[in-house]
């Protein structure tokens, strides 16, 4: 459940090319600010201003006046940059989402109709389609002992190569409030957080994170 197309739905992102001959979501990471730069060339001046030679934003999207957008940025159709929001660079910003007030983003990929609305920080990770980040929650990108990340299921343990990587939201994944994913998590499609959560490791898709070591299956509706 760790490659691509068991997480991410490529239909709902401007990003799709970025993915191509991927196995894993984070492999992408070091190369999200050469493809945007790229990406930028190639989008219309009709739809999108370019105000710095780094930074493509949509006509439609909205932008506080108090957001501050570091290149390289494409921000699509449709989304919303609230007040105090810091865009540090390397971010594409799919459509309709919304980057809130005071929340951080650096080297990211946001899926289409993402929402991190309220004081989140959001590293060197990729968000999928729909994936949502209660008030405060954040991701961790660096290890305290600064060792190179790796993502740990119970039967394997992958060596990314990474110093720094957050986290990996599937579609549609929901993070309580004030959560911290630790680096390397990964959390599948449709699956939920609780609040105040510190999570490890990979979280499988459809299931309900309680606490560590209680991971629950959702039940049929």
């Amino acid at each position: 459940m760790l490659r691509i197309d068991d997480l991410l739905d490529l239909e709902h992102t401007i990003a799709a090319e970025l993915f191509e001959g991927k196995t894993h979501p984070w492999e992408v990471l070091d190369d999200i600010s050469d493809f945007l730069l790229k990406l930028g060339e190639t989008l219309s001046e009709e739809d999108f201003v370019h105000p710095m030679p780094d930074i493509w934003i949509a006509r439609d999207a909205r932008v506080a006046p108090s957001a501050f957008i570091q290149g390289p940025c494409v921000i699509d159709r449709g989304a919303e940059i609230r007040h105090c929001a810091y865009i540090r660079g390397s971010v594409l910003v799919g459509k309709n989402c919304v980057v809130g007030n005071s929340t951080e983003v650096k080297n990211a990929i946001l899926f289409d109709m993402v929402q991190v609305p309220h004081y989140n920080y959001v590293g060197d990770s990729i968000l999928g389609y729909k994936a949502h980040m209660g008030a405060g929650a954040v991701t961790s990108n660096v290890k305290s002992d600064r060792s190179l990340v790796t993502v740990k299921t119970p039967e394997e343990t992958i060596h990314t190569g990474r110093k720094k990587f957050g986290a990996i939201l599937g579609d549609h994944a929901e993070i309580g409030c004030n959560s911290v994913l630790n680096p390397g998590c990964v959390i599948g499609r449709c699956s939920n957080v609780y609040p105040l959560s510190s999570v490890r490791g990979v979280v499988g898709g459809n299931c309900i994170f309680k606490a560590t070591g209680n991971v629950v299956d959702k039940q049929p509706k």
